[in-house]
């Protein structure tokens, strides 16, 4: 008997979460629905946290007071959050952040690229700025510098520098906390419908 070969291979499986991400209940009912509203799907991280209601809550309300901080532009923003979940290797917050900053019309090629931030020519000398504090303020332990947050002076207010190392504090804690748990991509970046480049 002879072997077949398939035309296409079969998308790997994706790797299990370390806690369960099937509980079931009226909190669990409801907060899913609301999930599936916003993003069209529930979030794993969601699932995993209904296994701590304190958790929870304090995840929910954190977001969403974080998700009005707005004295940074949308794309310092993202490209801070982006390159701290790729530097901690969370796949799950390279995958959703790709397509929520995607959908909040930052340029593709700035997020596509975050692998060569330092090379590349698509970021300004500020963007790289940011970038390199990010990284830096994510490294155990952080080497910021004096010198990083005075050239990010030049260009930003004293807030957008402190709502910066939120932002970096703040995608830390969700990229730690997603590893940690093994939540891996949803493919939210599939729909966007953008390749990734090679990273460097």
């Amino acid at each position: 008997m002879s072997a077949i070969t398939p035309l296409h291979s079969a998308p790997p499986a994706r790797p299990a979460a370390r806690v369960p991400l099937d509980l079931d209940g009226p909190v669990e009912r409801v907060a899913s629905w609301a999930a599936r509203r916003l993003y069209g799907k529930v979030l794993d991280p969601l699932r995993a946290s209904f296994h701590h209601r304190g958790v929870l809550l304090s995840s929910l309300v954190l977001e969403a007071t974080a998700s009005r901080w707005k004295t940074l532009s949308p794309t310092l923003n993202a490209l801070a959050v982006m390159v701290v979940a790729r530097e901690i290797g969370c796949s799950w917050c390279m995958d959703f952040g790709y397509w929520e900053q995607h959908h909040r019309g930052v340029d593709p090629r700035k997020l596509r690229g975050i692998g060569q931030w330092r090379t590349s020519e698509v970021y300004t000398p500020l963007e790289r700025a940011v970038l390199e504090y990010a990284v830096a303020a994510t490294q155990t332990p952080s080497s910021v510098t004096d010198a990083m947050v005075e050239r990010l002076r030049e260009d930003l207010s004293d807030a957008q520098v402190v709502e910066l190392a939120a932002l970096v504090s703040l995608e830390n804690h969700r990229s730690r906390t997603n590893a940690g748990l093994g939540l891996t991509s949803q493919g939210f970046a599939e729909d966007c419908d953008v390749p990734w480049a090679a990273e460097d």
